[in-house]
């Protein structure tokens, strides 16, 4: 007999992002407009809404404006909308600004808005619960539950006030059952409750893996004389070589800030590569460093994007939920935007769920949405992007951007290319240590280059010490044995917030894992050559505490 208490609801939601919030307040307003009566719960393993929320973000509003036609009366994305944008090639010393009738037209930002998602989720939450969806922050979904029939049940909360060596401390509480008719699971990009998920009931066998991306970014306030609302600018080129994919971001937002970062590719090949010292690097170029003078950083982060685009979508729905957002790997990567299609998704599989339960098909496959999905607008951008990140690495970033360009002004022009091509999983890319250029990275500076540890200090990272630790190795020789001596053990430099050391070196070298550093980026799970590093959810309310990101 379980000691865990459980709760029913017709639908319970892992994780309050844009695409999880909007599929609650979807259900909200279809149970309104027919007079029933349907309960919704989110779970959120952030200590609040928006706590753990990352990204750029310039947000095409498409999706909003379906979902909540009034939004800009009060949303606080609403007080700056795009009104320049600019793509600039580097070189190590100058720029070239890309002409913007050779992009294609979605790429122009035209009607797009830019602040922080984190704030728009938290807004999205209030709205979510005035509509009587039920929230509870700071608790973590840790298992998947099922039916005897094997259908997914619910999830189960961890429990609380467990010692790092499995013990239970004084104030141990055991997590809480949450069973529903349907589970949507909104956990963003390498959701470790999406991975069981898809292996469980073999959702990515038609399609192709998953890759990612991660980007790192921080946020400062600069001289306002330097300052114009709404500037966006993108770059690509330098510091990165043509094998190596990837560019920096610079919005202009609200309050005198610009958020920036910087977004490395998974699948580059050389292990001595750190994504954070790439975003320190292109900080210190003289247009970046122009605009940064004077000012003061105010926040970082990072966090793995998913990048496989429309071939990468697994098989949406299982017996008893739906997979929504990125955790589905909804993102289109040439236009850096995945909100709008997030939201969307949830929309959909909101009105499939509502359907289904009050049609009284309960743990059903939700076959309403993957073909809702099919027939929407989400599904025909998706599809015309589909060739653009395999042709980037296929040819690299020069001769890759250019015929990525033609297939997206094909597929505009109604000229469909015939093929959708391939990837392949990041990890697999990574060349031997002894094979590959060592990079030297510049001493940080501490006015526009800074370290991990004072970068993860502006994060507000915090994990209770005496719990067990959430990084997991499946076997714990690999690091030194295997990683170390064939990829001078990459994790050392993949992972931006300083978690993974070696200590030590010959017969007395040994990995060291500084998980209270993690900012849940999951860049690990990702990229370890081994793939010998799970990463699991810590106790709820643990990691960054995002105030404006």
């Amino acid at each position: 007999m379980s000691e865990r208490e459980s709760m029913p609801y017709d639908v319970v939601i892992v994780g309050a992002g844009p695409a999880g919030l909007s599929a609650a307040i979807r259900l909200k307003q279809l149970a309104a407009e027919s007079g029933d009566e349907r309960s919704v719960c989110i779970l959120e393993k952030g200590s609040e809404v928006g706590a753990h929320i990352l990204s750029g973000a310039v947000v095409d509003p498409r999706a909003l404006d379906e979902l909540m036609p009034d939004w800009r009366d009060d949303c606080p994305l609403a007080r700056t909308p795009v009104t320049e944008n600019h793509h600039w090639v580097l070189s190590a010393s100058g720029h070239s600004a890309m002409p913007e009738f050779l992009t294609p037209p979605y790429l122009h930002n035209k009607g797009t808005y830019t602040g922080s998602l984190g704030n728009l989720c938290r807004w999205l939450a209030d709205k979510a619960q005035e509509l009587g969806v039920e929230i509870f922050p700071g608790f973590a979904a840790a298992e998947i539950l099922y039916n005897d029939d094997g259908s997914v049940k619910g999830v189960a909360t961890g429990d609380m006030g467990v010692a790092r060596d499995g013990s239970h401390k004084p104030d141990y509480q055991p997590g809480l059952e949450l069973h529903a008719k349907y589970t949507f699971f909104a956990e963003g990009a390498r959701g470790h409750l999406t991975k069981q998920l898809v292996k469980q009931f073999a959702l990515d066998a038609e399609s192709q893996p998953q890759v990612y991306g991660i980007g790192l970014k921080e946020l400062w306030d600069i001289d306002p004389a330097k300052h114009v609302p709404g500037r966006v600018i993108h770059t690509q080129g330098w510091p990165l070589d043509d094998d190596t994919n990837g560019g920096g971001f610079l919005y202009h937002q609200a309050d005198g800030q610009v958020a920036l970062g910087f977004v490395v590719w998974l699948d580059y090949a050389n292990p001595w590569l750190s994504p954070f010292h790439e975003l320190q690097r292109w900080k210190t170029h003289p247009e970046i460093r122009k605009i940064l003078e004077g000012g003061k950083r105010v926040a970082y982060g990072a966090r793995a994007i998913s990048d496989g685009g429309f071939q990468s979508v697994p098989k949406l729905v299982f017996p008893g939920g739906a997979l929504i957002g990125d955790s589905a790997g909804f993102l289109n990567v040439p236009r850096i935007k995945g909100t709008h299609l997030a939201m969307k998704s949830g929309m959909l599989a909101a009105e499939a769920a509502f359907g289904a339960v009050k049609a009284g098909r309960e743990a059903d496959a939700l076959h309403a949405y993957p073909e809702a999905y099919e027939a929407s607008w989400m599904y025909k951008e998706l599809r015309g992007v589909r060739n653009v990140v395999p042709l980037v690495k296929k040819f690299g970033a020069a001769w890759g951007t250019a015929l990525a360009g033609m297939s997206m002004w094909s597929e505009l022009l109604g000229l469909r290319w015939p093929f959708t091509m391939k990837h392949k999983p990041d990890y697999s890319y990574m060349h031997r240590a002894a094979e590959a250029k060592p990079i030297d990275y510049p001493k940080p500076d501490g006015v526009i280059s800074f370290d991990k540890l004072s970068s993860v200090f502006l994060s507000n990272t915090n994990h209770e010490e005496d719990q067990p630790v959430h990084l997991r190795l499946t076997d714990p020789d690999v690091p030194i044995k295997v990683n170390l001596p064939l990829y001078a053990e990459p994790a050392q430099r993949y992972c931006p917030a300083g978690v993974y050391e070696v200590v030590g070196e010959g017969d007395e070298a040994r990995f060291q894992i500084n998980a209270q550093n993690c900012v849940h980026c999951k860049t690990c799970d990702i990229k370890d050559p081994s793939q010998n590093i799970t990463w699991v959810v810590p106790e709820g309310g643990g990691g960054p505490n995002y105030p404006n990101m």
